[in-house]
């Protein structure tokens, strides 16, 4: 229980410190270049913030989780679905808006 709960921690530390590489310094890189193929170059920012976003509510779902089942494991599946959810909406909105498709 205990290392679940660290695992899942570190995993969504992990998602939250990829997000933030590419929101704040713009770093494209860290995705498969199907996901960017047909962004423009003037729109990388836009791109790299709302993707970036995404990233980090989905990493601080699964970060939740991970907090929350240390505590009470019966209401861990609130925080990771929210997370997930909201985050690939925002990823899904993103690559419609600035790669002409959610699947590249």
């Amino acid at each position: 229980m205990i290392f679940g709960a660290i695992t899942e921690f570190a995993v969504g530390a992990l998602c939250i410190v990829l997000g933030a590489i590419l929101w704040i310094k713009k770093k494209i890189s860290i995705l498969h270049t199907y996901h960017y193929r047909h962004v423009k170059e003037e729109d990388i920012p836009a791109y790299t913030r709302l993707v970036g976003i995404g990233l980090i509510l989905i990493g601080v779902g699964i970060a939740g989780t991970g907090v929350l089942n240390l505590f009470y494991s019966a209401l861990w599946w609130i925080p990771v679905t929210a997370g997930f959810i909201i985050g690939i909406t925002i990823f899904c909105i993103a690559q419609k808006k600035y790669n002409g498709s959610i699947f590249g």
